[in-house]
């Protein structure tokens, strides 16, 4: 019986964040059609400050409890943090985006997660 609860609460707690994700990146997904519009008429210091204020803190909301999530699922939390990056320097996604995401200074996923942890 202990085995069958153990599964449940595994497989509950991945449908939870399949549920955060989905929703974080429909968000997300719908931010950046309307900073689209706006994204060559604002310098890029304030275009850097509204995708700040919007993805990081969806993707800082609760984070604590990423710690030992399958690698996947940390891996569209990336995706998300790549499309920010993405939108600040107007990549498109094929171009390579490690030097510009290393030029913003963010933490890394799991380096957020840690972060997080440590402060509280």
């Amino acid at each position: 019986m202990e085995v069958l609860v153990l599964v449940l609460t595994k497989k509950s707690h991945l449908h939870h964040w399949h549920l955060v994700l989905s929703e974080l990146q429909e968000h997300v997904t719908s931010w950046f059609a309307a900073l689209r519009q706006i994204r060559r008429s604002v310098p890029t210091a304030t275009l850097q400050s509204l995708v700040v204020a919007s993805v990081h803190s969806r993707l800082d909301y609760d984070n604590g409890v990423l710690v030992g999530i399958q690698a996947y699922l940390l891996r569209r939390f990336l995706s998300v943090l790549n499309a920010a990056a993405r939108m600040i320097f107007h990549l498109r996604r094929c171009d390579h985006i490690t030097d510009d995401l290393i030029s913003l200074r963010w933490l890394r996923v799991p380096e957020r997660t840690e972060y997080k942890i440590a402060v509280r």
